[in-house]
Order: structure tokens, then sequence, then C-alpha cells
């Protein structure tokens, strides 16, 4: 392999740069290799000041700024978790017993009157003819929440009138 003298390895650039440093250096004159140390220094700092200090100062003000919206949420997030406790540790309501004269008293309370209503064990089959829709749809609303029954199947055919279907539902209570 020839060498040409223009090899570019690290450590000879190095060499070359460091060389040419000092023949910049010897040969400014005192004044001028004091102001360029001074400017070396002013650049340093500046560049300390920007990495360094403006950030961190610039974070903690924002950290003091969120402080309090962050203690009121950590207010009511300690409230919520008591009373979630409180809650936790209250027996759940009682489901009442299921009958047919419950379910036939919460039909006629949203204006539905059931052709039949079949219990048993834990599930009730109610048919339904020519009833409104969105009062059936109100009850099984209200049933799933008071009395906790939940659609097992539904058969629901809807009528040539306006909202008006035929059901026939299966509801299991949990």
């Amino acid at each position: 392999m020839e060498n040409t003298g223009y090899e570019m390895n690290p450590a000879s650039l190095l060499n070359q740069s460091r060389q040419s440093l000092s023949e910049f250096w010897i040969a400014r004159d005192a004044r001028e290799r004091a102001m360029l140390a001074a400017a070396a220094t002013a650049a340093a700092l500046g560049l300390f000041y920007a990495l360094l200090i403006d950030p961190a100062l610039t974070g903690r003000n924002q950290l003091n700024k969120n402080l309090p919206e962050l203690r009121q949420q950590v207010a009511l997030l300690q409230a919520l978790s008591k009373e979630a406790a409180a809650l936790s540790g209250k027996a759940a309501s009682p489901v009442p017993a299921l009958s047919e004269e419950s379910i036939k008293t919460t039909l006629a309370g949203k204006g539905l009157k059931p052709q039949n209503v079949t219990l048993s064990g834990d599930l009730a089959k109610v048919q339904l003819a020519s009833a409104s829709f969105a009062g059936t749809l109100a009850w099984l609303d209200d049933m799933q929440k008071t009395a906790r029954l939940s659609v097992v199947d539904a058969n629901i055919v809807a009528l040539p009138q306006p909202d008006m279907v035929n059901a026939t539902l299966t509801l299991r209570q949990f």
C-alpha cells in the first residue's frame, strides 16, 4: 500500500488539527490571545447555560405552575377512593324474588299487557301481543336495573302498525 500523505485516520486528523491550532495561537499577539480566550470562555458559558441551566429553570417553573392543579387532582382521587371504600363495605341491596305477579305489575306500569307469563326456576318467559316496542324496551331496561333480569332469548316480530310488536322474551335473574 502506497502512502500518499492524504490518509485520514482519527489520530492523524487530531494531530493535524492540534498542530494547526497551535500554529494559529502562536501567530497571535498577547492582546488577541486574551480576546480569543475571553470569547471562547463566553461561548462556553453561554452553551453551558443554554444546555443545562435554562431547561432546568424552565422545567421548575412549569412544575410550580402545575402543582396546585395536581394537588387538587390528588385530593379528588383520595375523596373518590374513600367513597369507593365506603361503598364496597356496604352489602348489595337484596334482589326481589321473581314472581308472576311482580312481572305483571311492572308490565302494567309500562302500559303493557302480557299474553302469558311463565316462571321456571330463575327463568321467566313473557309473551306480549300487539305491544309497544318502546314500552317493551323501557320495561326491559327497568327490569334489568331493579330486578336484575337479563334477556336470554328474544323473538320480536314487527307488526304493520308503527311501534307495535309481538314479542316472546326469556329472562334470567342474575
